[in-house]
């Protein structure tokens, strides 16, 4: 798996909590502990349970899902180096050694889909 992002709360998440949430948000549940979002005509992968939910994106559209998740749970999105990923406005934003970096507009992000990254 690539570069991780983990949903955490201060009272940590019960899957059943978790279960409970996401469908009214959108996010529904493929196979035992997969989160997945529609685009079009398909589901894709946004993050899984994994004793937390943990998200690895290969797409603005993940990462931004990612942060709708966060929200809908009322926790936040942060990263393997400690970055926070938010939302302010109606644009996504990372925070990181007291410097905030614009993504892009949420709704933008989503409509693009979940089209990979070039690398």
């Amino acid at each position: 798996m690539g570069y991780e992002l983990r949903v955490v709360r201060e009272a940590p998440l019960a899957f059943a909590e978790v279960a409970k949430a996401i469908a009214p948000a959108g996010f529904e549940l493929r196979g035992s502990h997969e989160i997945v979002a529609r685009h079009g005509d398909g589901t894709h992968a946004v993050g899984a349970w994994r004793e937390q939910v943990i998200g690895a994106p290969g797409s603005d559209w993940q990462v931004a899902q990612l942060v709708r998740l966060a929200g809908v749970l009322g926790a936040r999105l942060i990263g393997e180096d400690g970055e926070v990923y938010g939302l302010r406005e109606g644009v996504v934003e990372v925070v990181a050694d007291g410097s905030v970096i614009e993504l892009g507009k949420l709704d933008e992000m989503i409509d693009a889909g979940p089209a990979a990254w070039s690398r």
